[in-house]
């Protein structure tokens, strides 16, 4: 097998591309033949030793993957050889094989490809679980969500649209507002040349939405709470712009606002039984045609250095995806 290896977390230069022996499935291990696997924000920050876990290097990045499993070690009763399977393990995804504990392993209904399926875990759960359980979503409600044209920004205007909610999209091209209005946008606002609170008033009457979702934080997260809607929820998913925000309290005093902590990794750990039954609704919802990944390019997974690069760009719609021949 090859992988690429994390040797020192200075950042993606020092990843190497390295032939490794195929490892053997662990009790309640399985090994899967990876087909695909996405990029996602943490995996970044996990190379540059910036993210809250810390894996023992060397280590393989990649956290979120999809393929087919190879070989199933003891205990392993709900997964078989042969079997089509997408997991969010942390790291280890920018392989061509890898073991995985079979509990983080979702069996993939037939309608999956390899490439939606690498993309759908980390990012459909995470608005999933911001939206409808932190925030409880209302259908008829009105979501502003922020840095709408990446990988959980698309995911959250579709899953809003699921729930019949109004959804406006704040991205920083033309060219985004308009992919995010082919998603199902309702609105968009390019806040590159738009004042975000002025298009917010005209958008919303001057009432204001009633949930932002809020991947980038940054110089954005201040505008965007003055202009809640009384009763408001506003979700911390993520600071992608890089600066953590400092708000004022008395904002969210004033509108009797709520500011939520979105963590969808710790929830799936604390509550397993309603991880579940989310995973299951999401499944269905893509059976169903209601969600599906957005797309923006795919790469061969020999080609991880290049990826980054497109990714460091900020002009990715949607996710990057690495394929494995």
């Amino acid at each position: 097998m090859h992988a690429w290896i994390c040797h020192d977390p200075v950042g993606v230069d020092a990843l190497s591309w390295d032939e490794l022996p195929t490892p053997t499935p662990k009790a309640g291990e399985v090994l899967i033949a990876i087909q695909a696997a996405s990029l996602n924000f943490p995996d970044l920050l996990i190379v540059q030793n910036k993210y809250q876990i810390k894996p023992p290097v060397p280590f393989v990045p990649g956290a979120e993957y999809a393929g087919v499993v190879q070989a199933v070690g003891e205990d392993v009763t709900r997964l078989h050889v042969g079997q089509a399977v997408a997991c969010l393990s942390g790291t280890g995804g920018f392989a061509t094989h890898v073991t995985a504990p079979a509990g983080l392993c979702l069996p993939l209904p037939s309608q999956f490809t390899p490439s939606d399926a690498a993309a759908f875990i980390m990012t459909y759960a995470t608005s999933h679980h911001a939206l409808l359980d932190r925030a409880q979503l209302k259908a008829g409600e009105t979501v502003l969500v922020l840095g709408a044209a990446g990988g959980v920004g698309t995911s959250a205007i579709q899953i809003a649209k699921a729930v019949g909610a109004k959804v406006i999209a704040a991205a920083s091209t033309d060219e985004k507002c308009s992919f995010c209005k082919s998603l199902g946008a309702d609105a968009t606002i390019n806040y590159a040349t738009q004042d975000l609170r002025e298009a917010l008033k005209e958008l919303t009457g001057g009432k204001g939405p009633d949930v932002i979702y809020d991947p980038i934080g940054g110089e954005l997260a201040e505008p965007a709470l003055r202009s809640i809607a009384w009763r408001g929820r506003y979700l911390v998913i993520g600071f992608a712009a890089g600066p953590i925000p400092a708000l004022p309290w008395n904002l969210v005093l004033l509108k009797g606002a709520s500011l939520v902590g979105v963590f969808w990794g710790s929830f799936a750990k604390h509550e397993p039984a309603a991880n579940s039954a989310m995973m299951h609704q999401l499944a269905q919802w893509y059976a169903e045609g209601k969600i599906k990944p957005a797309i923006h390019q795919t790469l061969p997974m020999s080609e991880l250095k290049q990826a980054f690069a497109i990714m460091g760009s900020r002009q990715v719609m949607g996710k990057l995806v690495l394929l494995n021949p």
